[in-house]
């Protein structure tokens, strides 16, 4: 069960929810999801990290949270995304304050751009499961991804996913459930994710993240300066090792990998001890101390 704070954070009249664990006086850490995610699925790696003095606060992002929802590709741009992710902290944390950031999945793809391009926002940086888009896109060639990564070509023709995934009325698609439980997530969190995506305007949005790659117009991220923490797991079947193994060639500052070996994609759900202690020990290595009362 669900009870952390809810909070809000508005950026362009785009008001997403933000939940929140732990004390306004612990070192902030910014938790974010990826696809078909919320928030809360961040739930028991957060509880973990709450409990070591650490404050979490983990973002419906951009799509996810009704209120805000905007319609089209170019809303959905990893630059639109990145910005939420800094008005997230600027509210609620504090304008211009830093924070470590932790990313799973697309959320990861926020991550290593906001780390990228926003180093003095960041403390450290931990990417779970995928790597940075340069070592992403060299992978498409250079080894299996693309094989791997067909649904992203899938996703593009539009309406065509919404018809085979949509709910039709019902509490979530057991089409959709049935697919995630295909790539090693487990019964109760599919349908926790398939019953978030119900309404067609989520499943939309959600999509449009993926739909966004073929208008991104922003050049090539710079190396990361900032610590890094990458986790990779061997039951990965959206991201091949090949492709983790290129990410260190796209970090300049301190570097850290680490594969948990028998867990699928779905790491901070299936592995959330193992996540919340990598996080834990990786942060304090680079506390950011917080005056008493914190921000927001």
């Amino acid at each position: 069960m669900h009870d952390a704070p809810v909070r809000t954070a508005t950026r362009l009249g785009l008001i997403c929810d933000v939940h929140e664990h732990g004390s306004l006086d612990g070192d902030p850490v910014l938790l974010l999801h990826g696809f078909p995610q919320r928030g809360t699925s961040w739930d028991a790696v957060a509880s973990r990290l709450a409990s070591r003095g650490l404050r979490t606060l983990a973002p419906d992002q951009r799509g996810y949270s009704p209120r805000a929802r905007p319609v089209g590709r170019g809303a959905y741009t990893l630059t639109a995304l990145t910005a939420d992710a800094l008005a997230v902290v600027d509210e609620l944390v504090g304008p211009g304050e830093r924070v470590h950031v932790v990313g799973h999945d697309w959320g990861a793809s926020v991550a290593w751009r906001l780390a990228a391009r926003h180093p003095d926002r960041v403390a450290t940086l931990t990417a779970v499961s995928v790597p940075p888009a340069a070592a992403y896109a060299r992978s498409l060639v250079t080894t299996r991804q693309a094989f791997v990564s067909w649904y992203v070509l899938a996703v593009q023709v539009p309406g065509l996913v919404e018809r085979l995934l949509g709910a039709r009325g019902r509490p979530f698609s057991p089409v959709f459930a049935g697919m995630l439980r295909r790539t090693g997530q487990s019964r109760d969190a599919a349908e926790r994710d398939a019953a978030g995506l119900a309404d067609p305007a989520a499943l939309t949005a959600a999509l449009t993240w993926y739909r966004a790659l073929a208008v991104e117009r922003s050049a090539a991220d710079p190396p990361v300066r900032v610590p890094t923490l990458f986790v990779w797991s061997d039951g990965d079947v959206a991201v091949t090792r090949q492709a983790a193994e290129l990410t260190h060639h796209h970090v300049t500052g301190p570097f850290r990998y680490a594969e948990l070996r028998g867990v699928s994609h779905w790491i901070p759900d299936e592995a959330p001890d193992d996540l919340a202690e990598l996080i834990a020990d990786h942060v304090g290595a680079a506390a950011v101390r917080r005056p008493p009362g914190g921000g927001g």
